[in-house]
């Protein structure tokens, strides 16, 4: 929403306009213009929306000078209005709406305004990203049980066409941890057409969210759950990358006695180096220097651009390292593992398998989505969770167009499966690289793909080069610092709710799967949703009205149909209390829908006091909810703002 000034000097005409009390919570707001007459009524040129140099505001500003104080206050009818304007009374102006296909063609808006300035800042930052996001690809592949062509080709098809449909400069769309790990999850060690078919079929599902405008489904899972989540994931590709940093042989968790026996030094030695070295490179882009003198600052831009290709680096060194040992020895004299040798890496278009031969027996369609199971719902809607959240951290001024996002994820994916690309989605570290690079639109992300794809032609040969632990350590170190535990204690204090959906997703996302852990995050959530529902607030107050007392129930939260019965009990337990004796007075002023449940407690209500001699008055309900209760008898309706003593005595039916 656009906050729009108009520089005139005749006050607005307010506008009718209802404050929140503080029963609700809400705080004061300021008044932007004083009650109290103001002798000069010149205007401050530094307030947001006025430039001090404007010679219109500055004409006008004189011109107010020569009025007098009763020509600027607002009229109506020729009667002068409250001079008191609050922040509400300002007009807020919505932008006018975009044409369909400029909110569709996103690259439309802002190819028109693209000047060669642009274009260098995205040139800079796409070759810059393309550093990071070529070794990252080929880990997360790797992490997916993949081969490295295939965590490329993912890069250059998602940047491509997030560049033409895209909203936010900043987000990556290309291979991330999440993503392979929800491969790794269900599709295990199968072929790669589950993946390709994983990757349409996830697209898809993106796709028809954003055309259905269903973004609301993330909106149920709630902030605790993911961060339980994103820590989870996290652990377990730390958990499994140690495997690969160590030179572990064989399968399963060995023993504290066994570890040892089936470590291989050389993969360890080489895995820790490389971990050191990348979180030393890592706090090079923190380094702080006392002078700011302009060698200092081109120091600090150099050690950040250090800092960034920090994973392309050590691949780099590692890879070199290796080649030249084998050719100057043999590949067999290499003492650490090396990842699999890519043998053809051309990225060619062919239609998803629908069908196709695995374990001797011909898959159709339908037997692929049994195959994937759940994975065919979790991994869109983790996919959309990371992606609207990157997009809200950069987007500007709360314009994000949450469905355009969804449906460019989708297009990304389902094009993706069109070149034997796994499921993608954006990453929180390479849409910060972009950021600090000085991206401007999604246009840099073609940049990157050409990097990428210049990447893919000439070094295919040399990807069996990368030792296995250089990878895993580079794995660890982008994932180790997305643990994040600091929310355990604060809602241990503020909402132990919410602290039993942290952890409880967290323990079981380990124990029994992320896509579990994740369900049970958000089915014990609406299970709380669901028992507040059925337990409103309610305050029993006993009070006095004219010298006659009466039992005020007052809900202070929401109450739908499910905590009707509740409210009943309460009224049953202030009767008791109380002995009878008073009637008793229900603020229904907080009921959201007076349904036929409404109807039928509150008159079995009725009947309950009458049998026990004690009148019940509905207060704050409209005249359409009396007609409904037009049959229950032993009931007064207090039709004005406050109770009265006649309301209190019983009237003929």
């Amino acid at each position: 929403m656009r906050f729009f000034i108009k520089r005139t000097f005749r006050l607005p005409q307010l506008t009718n306009y209802k404050s929140q009390n503080s029963d609700d919570g809400s705080q004061k707001r300021k008044s932007i213009i004083n009650e109290k007459p103001v002798e000069n009524s010149s205007f401050d040129k530094t307030q947001p929306g006025f430039s001090k140099n404007d010679d219109d505001i500055q004409n006008a500003d004189n011109q107010v000078e020569n009025k007098s104080l009763e020509e600027l206050k607002p009229m109506k009818n020729g009667e002068l209005l409250d001079t008191k304007v609050t922040i509400d009374t300002v007009k807020y102006e919505q932008p006018p709406e975009k044409h369909w296909i400029l909110r569709r063609l996103y690259f439309l808006n802002w190819l028109k305004t693209y000047d060669r300035e642009t274009a260098i800042a995205d040139l800079i930052a796409g070759i810059t990203l393309g550093l990071t996001i070529i070794p990252q690809s080929i880990a997360y592949a790797a992490l997916a049980g993949l081969s490295s062509e295939y965590g490329l080709y993912s890069a250059i098809i998602g940047k491509v066409f997030y560049a033409l449909f895209g909203t936010i400069p900043q987000v990556s769309i290309g291979p991330t941890s999440l993503m392979s790990l929800m491969v790794l999850q269900f599709v295990g060690e199968r072929p790669m057409q589950f993946v390709v078919v994983l990757a349409f079929l996830a697209g898809l599902v993106e796709l028809l969210m954003g055309v259905f405008q269903l973004g609301f489904v993330v909106n149920f899972i709630p902030t605790p759950v993911t961060k339980a989540f994103t820590s989870a994931t996290a652990v377990i590709v730390a958990a499994v990358q140690f495997k690969n940093l160590l030179g572990l042989k064989g399968k399963g968790v060995p023993s504290f006695g066994e570890l040892f026996k089936r470590i291989h030094y050389s993969d360890a030695i080489l895995g820790l180096i490389c971990l050191v070295v990348l979180l030393l490179l890592r706090q090079l882009a923190h380094i702080n220097f006392k002078k700011n003198t302009p060698n200092t600052r081109r120091l600090k831009k150099f050690l950040w651009y250090v800092s960034i290709s920090r994973n392309a680096l050590v691949v780099f060194i590692c890879s070199t390292i290796t080649y030249f040992w084998v050719k100057n020895r043999s590949l067999e004299a290499i003492p650490y593992t090396l990842t699999a040798k890519v043998t053809s890496a051309q990225l060619t278009f062919s239609l998803p398998p629908f069908a196709f031969d695995y374990k001797n027996t011909t898959l159709v369609f339908t037997d692929i989505i049994y195959e994937l199971g759940a994975g065919i719902a979790v991994v869109p809607i983790v996919a959309i969770l990371a992606n609207v959240a990157i997009a809200k951290a950069f987007v500007k001024d709360n314009r994000l167009d949450a469905s355009q996002e969804m449906l460019t994820l989708g297009i990304c994916n389902i094009a993706g499966s069109f070149f034997n690309c796994m499921p993608t989605c954006g990453a929180f570290t390479r849409s910060a690289v972009s950021q600090a690079s000085g991206v401007r639109t999604p246009l840099s992300g073609i940049y990157t793909a050409i990097l990428v794809y210049l990447a893919l032609s000439v070094l295919t040969p040399y990807f069996g080069y990368i030792p296995r632990s250089s990878i895993a350590a580079l794995l660890i170190i982008a994932v180790v610092f997305m643990i994040d535990f600091s929310p355990i204690k604060e809602l241990w204090r503020t909402n132990k709710k919410d602290f039993f959906s942290w952890v409880g997703c967290f323990i079981v996302c380990l124990a029994a799967g992320v896509e579990v852990g994740l369900l049970f995050g958000i089915v014990l959530n609406m299970i709380f949703v669901l028992l507040r529902l059925g337990n409103p607030k309610v305050e029993v107050t006993l009070m006095e009205c004219e010298n006659r007392n009466y039992i005020f129930v007052s809900p202070t939260s929401d109450v739908y149909y499910s905590g009707v019965e509740y409210i009943r009990d309460k009224i049953n337990d202030a009767c008791l209390l109380y002995r009878d004796d008073f009637p008793v007075v229900l603020d229904c002023r907080r009921f959201m829908q007076f349904d036929a449940t409404f109807v039928d407690v509150i008159s079995a209500v009725a009947k309950e006091l009458r049998e026990r001699d004690v009148l019940l008055v509905l207060f704050g309900i409209s005249e359409e909810s009396q007609q409904l209760m037009h049959k229950s008898e032993n009931i007064n309706y207090c039709e004005g703002d406050r109770i009265c003593s006649d309301d209190l005595s019983p009237k003929k039916q």
